[in-house]
């Protein structure tokens, strides 16, 4: 006669089991602002922890505005606004600008982001880093190769870019600050304990439900006699 014994890996969730119904009897009997205070405090330490480990970065803007020639008109000066403001961060004009700017290529790319207007035919560059100078730099290096590079189109395009601001140097960091990445995280992890809140199972009472009562057999019977 053999007995049969479980594997160990079948006894592992049976020997667990105890513990989960524990944990869970634990979390139940918790107050249900618990949820909605830890979440908050974990999303302000970890908004906290951002903001203080993260280096700021600092963001600096310079324009051009495109001016048509005699042979074309400002309707023409707009359409091509928008294609140079395109064309800002792609290679032809970065791989010009990474001389003047001191960086690689893809470091502009990465760095470099144009916009243009649908109303005035202006460009605007704006160039973020961790440094204020360098981020001046990229701004201004990637606008004076804009220009040049229309310059040499000038005479197909009848369509010249011109200088209309320089990019500073910034004084402020445009990154958020460790008080509003704190706040945010804060308002993040009492969004997620609320949420846990609302999907937290509740407790019933043995009375609170009424059950259906199912006649027995003989009492079906007796009614079906009846009938």
């Amino acid at each position: 006669m053999t007995t049969k014994t479980d594997s160990p890996a079948a006894q592992a969730p049976q020997a667990t089991a105890p513990f989960r119904r524990r944990a869970l009897r634990r979390l139940r009997a918790l107050p249900p602002w618990s949820l909605l205070a830890a979440g908050t405090l974990t999303g302000a330490l970890a908004g906290t922890a951002y903001g203080a480990l993260t280096p700021p970065a600092y963001s600096a803007s310079a324009y051009v505005v495109a001016v048509p020639t005699a042979e074309s008109d400002p309707q023409a000066a707009l359409g091509f606004a928008q294609a140079y403001g395109r064309v800002a961060t792609q290679l032809a004009v970065l791989g010009d600008a990474q001389v003047w700017a001191g960086v690689p290529a893809r470091t502009l790319r990465e760095s470099v982001r144009s916009a243009t207007s649908p109303d005035a035919p202006m460009i605007a560059v704006t160039a973020t880093s961790i440094r204020p100078d360098l981020a001046a730099d990229m701004a201004n290096a990637v606008t004076g190769a804009m220009t040049r590079h229309a310059t040499r189109t000038k005479n197909a395009t009848h369509i010249e870019l011109r200088q209309f601001s320089r990019a500073i140097k910034p004084t402020a960091p445009s990154s958020p600050s460790p008080a509003l990445t704190t706040l945010v995280g804060a308002s993040a992890g009492g969004l997620l304990g609320g949420l846990a809140l609302l999907a937290r199972p509740r407790h019933t009472t043995a009375g609170s439900a009424n059950p259906a009562v199912v006649p027995g057999p003989a009492t079906a019977a007796d009614a079906h006699g009846q009938l």
